[in-house]
């Protein structure tokens, strides 16, 4: 909660040397390697560019995009990163998995503390307090980015833009 709340304060990244996003993704897959496979998943990253990043924190928002990814998707699919550098100023980072559709009055709120779209999954499953995606979009703001969801066809994409400067 602390982190949250220094991110909604203004505090911004620590930038330090330049490095491959596809790198610090692929690192990222390799932690939830025995959830991955107790599913049936694997995973596809497309693209890659080197920025200066806060590479911890980068690596924490991939980590909670995967995870959200693993539990949600389709059990024996693939799951796909994509690193697409937009502008000469920005880049995307998003997971895609196939899996239930999130409702379309859900989506402006994903990335909102405690917020889950589904609350009768979470009896389901291991318990999980709504605040991995609050977390993404902080670590985007710090980044001068902002997250984005999208969901429709069985298909949810969730990711962050960073700016580059």
């Amino acid at each position: 909660m602390l982190f949250l709340t220094q991110a909604d304060r203004g505090v911004k990244a620590r930038r330090r040397a330049v490095v491959s996003l596809a790198q610090l993704l692929q690192q990222v897959v390799e932690f939830h390697e025995v959830p991955m496979e107790e599913r049936g998943l694997t995973v596809t990253i497309d693209g890659d560019t080197t920025l200066s990043v806060d590479e911890s924190l980068v690596k924490r928002a991939l980590s909670n995009l995967l995870g959200n990814a693993i539990r949600y998707a389709d059990a024996d699919s693939t799951l796909r990163a994509r690193i697409v550098r937009e502008a000469s100023d920005s880049v995307r980072l998003w997971v895609e998995n196939t899996g239930p559709t999130i409702e379309a009055e859900h989506l402006p709120r994903l990335f909102d503390r405690f917020f889950r779209a589904d609350v009768s999954r979470c009896e389901m499953e291991k318990p999980h307090h709504g605040l991995g995606l609050s977390i993404v979009a902080a670590i985007a703001r710090m980044h001068d980015g902002f997250p984005a969801a999208e969901s429709r066809g069985g298909t949810t994409r969730v990711g962050f833009s960073l700016h580059t400067a």
